[in-house]
């Protein structure tokens, strides 16, 4: 694969990250990866997705925590950039 592309899509998924939760760290950027793969993924092969939630319990279970995590975190920066467009 061509390395600019995948250094350029790097960026994109930086940029991306930080627009969503506020800041870009390695970890968020991989939650972020998966969280936006996964949703993909059960809305255009919801069967796939069911079998892969059948066949691992426990990882369904914690993909659903790192949900969860970008959910609160991408709500908590919305409260807090509308908190300061009001000042």
């Amino acid at each position: 694969m061509d390395t600019k592309l995948v250094e350029q899509f790097e960026g994109l998924i930086d940029k991306y990250t930080e627009l969503l939760l506020g800041e870009a760290t390695d970890e968020l950027k991989e939650k972020v990866k998966m969280w936006a793969l996964y949703l993909h993924i059960s809305k255009s092969m919801p069967p796939l997705a069911k079998h892969w939630n059948a066949t691992y319990p426990k990882s369904k279970n914690e993909l659903k925590e790192i949900i969860n995590e970008i959910k609160k975190l991408n709500e908590r920066y919305r409260e807090e950039n509308k908190k300061e467009n009001l000042d």
